[in-house]
């Protein structure tokens, strides 16, 4: 597989040291960017972060350490109301299962995803805006929401890649397939996209 040797040492790019960070940051990623939380956070993170020193420190603590990332007050709340959960119902441990894990504030199914293949390695695919843009360009898809898309792609890539996929389409439409102004030209994968979308691609191929 072409990603497989384009990109060997795939991995998240959300900074984290227990799994509990991971949660939080993933959490605080929804319309935000990783680059984004993990300015914020890793200071914090190395400083000690913790779902006890949270729930203990409380809301307006954390949405003033936050405040600079999106949607900051529905998030510190939501952090504060899953960390009480951690510590009430699981010891203040991440719960390795998706009931347990879309059951926490703030959590759904994308988060759960994220969660379930880079802590404990299940075979999942969260479809976020990156892997939701690459697969539809790519003929991969035809949907018109991320849980059936990811249904979709799940039918295509052998369950053996995952949850390495994931990474490998979150960073390709993050750094070649853009949004705005793909770099087509450079993208290990032209050869088999239904419809190259850089202007210079569209030059020469015209």
């Amino acid at each position: 597989m072409r990603f497989q040797v384009a990109m060997p040492d795939a991995r998240c790019e959300l900074f984290y040291i227990t799994p509990y960070q991971l949660l939080c940051s993933v959490v605080l990623s929804a319309q935000a960017t990783d680059k984004q939380v993990n300015k914020v956070m890793e200071p914090l993170y190395r400083a000690g972060f913790t779902p006890e020193g949270v729930v203990k420190n409380g809301e307006a603590a954390l949405l003033n350490q936050i405040k600079s990332i999106g949607l900051a007050p529905t998030k510190a709340k939501n952090i504060v109301k899953l960390s009480k959960s951690l510590l009430q119902n699981h010891q203040g441990q991440v719960p390795s299962t998706r009931q347990d894990l879309e059951a926490l504030a703030g959590v759904g199914r994308k988060t759960a995803n994220v969660i379930l293949g880079e802590l404990f390695q299940e075979p999942t695919l969260a479809v976020d805006t990156h892997v939701f843009r690459v697969g539809q360009r790519l003929g991969f898809h035809h949907e018109n929401t991320p849980e059936k898309a990811e249904l979709k792609l799940l039918e295509l890539i052998d369950s053996t890649y995952l949850p390495r996929a994931h990474h490998w389409l979150i960073l390709h439409g993050r750094y070649t397939c853009k949004a705005q102004k793909p770099l087509c030209e450079g993208c290990l994968l032209l050869d088999l996209c239904p419809k190259p979308l850089s202007p210079l691609i569209d030059e020469i191929n015209s």
